[in-house]
């Protein structure tokens, strides 16, 4: 891994860590307000971690044999090639309506900003090393990308 990818990655980490807890410390007042907007950021959440946790545990499983690279099927990989960063992607979107606030707007557009050219690549990357691979599978975003 390129030094230059893990210092990009600690420098997201401090400065999203630094904009939430100030948000937290600073702004926050004790009140949670549980609207349509904070259930939808939960809903979303939960089903963006239940896509990336069955995802990342379809991976794994194509690693146990280690005959080399395999294409991922079932769940989300029917539509695209890597549902978990699309299920981080809402993960952090649905973080955003929960807290509704800078600090969380940035971290949901970061991670998109970051997770979108990866599957991006790793997408060309499959279609590059496998002729069977499936056409109309999308990169990130079902149906879109």
């Amino acid at each position: 891994m390129p030094i230059s990818i893990a210092i990009s990655a600690f420098v997201f980490n401090c400065i999203n860590g630094l904009l939430n807890g100030i948000y937290v410390g600073y702004f926050l007042n004790s009140d949670i307000n549980i609207n349509t907007i904070f259930i939808i950021g939960v809903f979303l959440f939960i089903a963006g971690m239940l896509i990336n946790i069955q995802s990342d545990n379809k991976l794994i499983s194509l690693r146990k044999d280690s005959d080399g690279y395999k294409i991922p099927n079932g769940g989300m990989f029917r539509l695209i090639s890597c549902p978990n960063h699309f299920g981080e992607i809402i993960e952090w979107i649905g973080y955003f309506f929960i807290a509704f606030n800078f600090a969380a707007l940035s971290f949901a557009l970061w991670t998109f900003f970051n997770l979108v050219p990866r599957a991006l690549n790793h997408h060309e990357w499959y279609n590059e090393h496998f002729d069977n691979y499936p056409k109309k599978r999308k990169a990130v975003l079902p149906y879109i990308l």
